[in-house]
Parts: C-alpha cells; sequence; structure tokens
C-alpha cells in the first residue's frame, strides 16, 4: 500500500489494493480524538468501477469522520457494488448536514442508490397481527430489552385487542380493523391511511393473515418485511407443516423477505431451519416452527432497522453483523 501527500499536508491513499478497508487511509481508521456516539450508517450500490473506495473515504476524511465499520461486496454477475459504512464525528465539529449535500454530489456521480441513517434516531415502525401473536410478542419483549432500536408507532390488527391482552401493550396506539372479502379494499385502505400517518419507516407482518393487494405492496415497496411459515421455496397454502409432515421432510424452515405483489416472492433477507425426525408430530412441527419464525423475522427486522440489507433485483445484499 503506498500513500501520496497533498498540498494541503494530508495522507491519501494511491488506489493499487482491491481490498475494501486497505484502500482506506490509516488516518480514517484510528484516531486520538474519541468519535462522538453519534453515529452514521450509510448503505449504498452503484455500478461498478474504480475509484469509489477512495472518494468515500476522502470525503469522509474531510467532512471529519471516523470509520466505526466498513463492508463491501462485489457482484460480478450484476457489476454492482455494495457497501455500508458506520462513521462517527470526531472532535466537536458536527457538519453531518454539509457531509451529506457533499455527498448526494458523488452519489449523483456514481449512480448510486443510497440511505444514510442517524443513529440518534429510532425509526418508526407499524407492526401487523392476525391471531397468531408468537411473532408480535417477541418483537415487543426484543424491542423492550433494547434488542431492537425501533420506534413502536402502531399496532394494526384485523383481530379485536382483547385478543392481545396478555401482552401488556401498555399505550401502543392499537387498531381494530376487521376485514371480510366485502371490505377488504376498504379496511386496506384504513391500513394505509394509518400507515401515513404514523410517519412509520418499516411495516412489519408478523402472521398477519391477510394477502396485501399490488397496490398496497408496491407502495410499501422495500420497506415492508413479511414471515413466510415455510422455507421457500417449499409449501404454499394453508397447514404448511402438515404438508411437511405429510411428505416426510427432514427440515423446516422459515423466511423472512419484503413484500412485493407476487405472492411469497419477494427478495429474501433472513431463513432459518431445524432438523425432524418420523417422531414429530404435526403439532410438533407447529411447535417449533413458531420458534423459528420468531428468530427469523427478529433477525430480518434487526437487519433492516441497522441499514444492513441493500436490493439486488429479486435478491438482497445482507451485511450481517
Amino acid at each position: 500500500m503506498k500513500f501520496l501527500v497533498d498540498n494541503r499536508g494530508q495522507a491519501r491513499l494511491w488506489e493499487e489494493s482491491f481490498l475494501f478497508v486497505s484502500r482506506i487511509p490509516a488516518t480514517l481508521m484510528t484516531s486520538s480524538t474519541p468519535a462522538k456516539k453519534d453515529g452514521i450508517v450509510l448503505s449504498l450500490s452503484c455500478p461498478n468501477r474504480p475509484g469509489i473506495v477512495g472518494t468515500l473515504g476522502t470525503l469522509l476524511y474531510d467532512y471529519g469522520f471516523d470509520i466505526r465499520e466498513a463492508q463491501q461486496y462485489d457482484d460480478a454477475e450484476t457489476g454492482t457494488f455494495f457497501a455500508r459504512l458506520v462513521f462517527e464525528t470526531v472532535g466537536e465539529d458536527d457538519r453531518k448536514a454539509e457531509f451529506r449535500q457533499a455527498f448526494e454530489t458523488v452519489a449523483q456521480e456514481f449512480g448510486m442508490r443510497w440511505q444514510m441513517l442517524d443513529r440518534e434516531r429510532r425509526p418508526r415502525v407499524v407492526i401487523l397481527v392476525s391471531k397468531f401473536d408468537h411473532c408480535l410478542a417477541d418483537l415487543l419483549y426484543r424491542w423492550r430489552i433494547g434488542e431492537l432500536p425501533m420506534e413502536i408507532a402502531a399496532i394494526i390488527s384485523n383481530h379485536p385487542a382483547e385478543t392481545f391482552d396478555h401482552l401488556h401493550l401498555n399505550g401502543i396506539p392499537f387498531h381494530y380493523l376487521p376485514v371480510n372479502k366485502q371490505t377488504k379494499l376498504e379496511q386496506e385502505a384504513q391500513v394505509w391511511e394509518l400507515i401515513e400517518e404514523a410517519d412509520a419507516d418499516l411495516v412489519v407482518l408478523a402472521r398477519y393473515m391477510q394477502i396485501l393487494s399490488d397496490g398496497l405492496s408496491a407502495k410499501l415497496a422495500g420497506r415492508c418485511i413479511n414471515i413466510h411459515h415455510s422455507f421457500l421455496p417449499g409449501f404454499k397454502g394453508a397447514k404448511p407443516y402438515h404438508q411437511a409432515h405429510e411428505r416426510g421432510v427432514k427440515l423446516i424452515g422459515a423466511t423472512a423477505h419484503y413484500v412485493t405483489s407476487d405472492l411469497d416472492e419477494g427478495p429474501i433477507i433472513e431463513q432459518d431451519v431445524e432438523r425432524i425426525t418420523h417422531h414429530d408430530t404435526p403439532d410438533d412441527l407447529v411447535r417449533k416452527g413458531r420458534d423459528i419464525e420468531r428468530r427469523v423475522l427478529a433477525r430480518a427486522v434487526r437487519y433492516h432497522l441497522q441499514g444492513r440489507i441493500l436490493l439486488n433485483k429479486a435478491k438482497t445484499v445482507v451485511f450481517t453483523e
């Protein structure tokens, strides 16, 4: 690795290495001045070309930021570059607004799709749920202990509030919107109105057993996560675990994915499985399936809240911890 010194006396990297971290000036990786805990998460994708990392590194240095995390991925099939950076202000100067303006110019130059999250702000989340409440209960628990950095703006259900009395919602706005075939479009319009009123950054379908229309799916593109009760692609329709039992499968699983107009075909975020045997009954599969669904959905929500997921056509790039 070689460095040059420009006319301002600042170290700059001679770009000859293809390793992400090694292309960042050492002054960006360490600092004698403690960084503030007001980190920014920058996630981006763009057509791959030389100079992306060097440009970002220099820009962050110029505006007084210290890089705390850096991950990248080059997709050779699509020729797309993906990256996630976490950086913090060094010293007393806060130049986030100036940096954002300068970065927008760079993003336009490289044709980037990007999002910038301030970790001081908790994303607002709306949760939709039906009668099965195990995923809702798990999300509430992880939220209460601080594992999921979010603000629950509302819970919407097609079942009355008494269904969830044991969960102690404690002032979380709850909206009961019953639905049938005749009222589905009207009910969905109410759902969308509540999502807009809540200024939701993310919508989570925590075993919400209603199919969203193409129109609502399009409005929520890239910010609505569903938990599917099977390891996709797999058994679709009612009683998937019973179907699995009838087929004598040796693995069951669950899939968290972004919602699209193609039912259960959206970009997959997270999956998990559990081995079973011929001793397991359908009830055993249901019990084990609930456990998988809880943990898969929680991981997917956390990845989204932390800006770890980038869309890659029909797939996702997930920068795990």
